[in-house]
């Protein structure tokens, strides 16, 4: 058996409590200035504001990034109860039911692209011209 394993005047491991000392307290809080002098802000809007259907600046298209993502996310809403949007003819996979949902055009699901300014769109299935079938 290993000497060292019993051995409690071991250094190699640090207790949890005298981790507090090793914790810089040299870093600035929020309130305070940062090093050029200037006050620390926030440059994440949170409040963004929805732009109007008229107004929309994204194309038309549906991404296969978007597409991806609400295939996986209602084959997994189906996988777990939920109810179906279209007529079954025998399929029995989640993700098979889902890329029909899509093609039908019968997901209920909105897209919301984020800009660049903190802004959104929201777009619905019936929206986007779908690709790559």
């Amino acid at each position: 058996m290993d000497d060292d394993y019993n051995d409690n005047d071991n250094d190699d491991f640090v207790d949890d409590n005298d981790m507090e000392d090793v914790i810089d307290d040299d870093q600035p809080n929020e309130e305070e200035e940062d090093d050029q002098g200037g006050e620390r802000i926030d440059l994440i809007d949170t409040n963004g504001q929805a732009v109007p259907s008229s107004d929309r600046v994204t194309t038309a298209f549906m991404t296969k990034y978007e597409r991806a993502r609400i295939l996986g996310t209602r084959a997994l809403q189906i996988a777990m109860g939920a109810p179906v949007m279209v007529e079954l003819e025998g399929e029995t996979d989640p993700l098979e039911i889902a890329r029909k949902e899509l093609k039908q055009r019968r997901i209920p699901i909105m897209i919301r692209r984020y800009l660049p300014d903190g802004s959104f769109e929201d777009w619905g299935i019936e929206q986007l011209h779908l690709t790559d079938w």
